[in-house]
């Protein structure tokens, strides 16, 4: 069943593909939500909910960035595999109460990946 929070793009796997170890991605928040892009192409984005925006916020935090207000965009430099732990946060079912558990821990190895702050100003 697809999730009605959010939307993970076919082009997010494919930018997994290939193991990088520095991507450039913005998160941007418009009217419609969070919009997670790579090179100016969509990756995931987090709908206008309560959901898809705790989503939007779980998945920042993955990515080491702060949540941008409206109609600001704020950068991350991050490796593939961070970039997966953010898409796989955008796919979870927060209605599930195993989500939690698998949050905590893609949070988790997200800032060990990481090992630092990612935003690029």
């Amino acid at each position: 069943m697809p999730n009605k929070h959010s939307l993970v793009t076919k082009y997010a796997n494919s930018l997994l593909d290939a193991p990088r170890a520095h991507l450039v991605l913005e998160l941007t928040q418009n009217k419609h939500g969070l919009l997670l892009t790579h090179q100016t192409k969509g990756v995931v984005e987090c709908y206008l909910t309560p959901q898809g925006m705790a989503t939007g916020a779980y998945m920042a935090k993955a990515l080491g960035v702060r949540l941008p207000a409206l109609g600001e965009t704020v950068k991350a430099r991050v490796s593939t595999g961070v970039v997966f732990r953010a898409i796989s946060i955008a796919s979870l079912d927060f209605d599930e109460e195993a989500s939690l558990i698998l949050l905590e821990r893609l949070l988790e190895e997200a800032e060990m990946q990481r090992g630092g702050v990612s935003e690029l100003s």
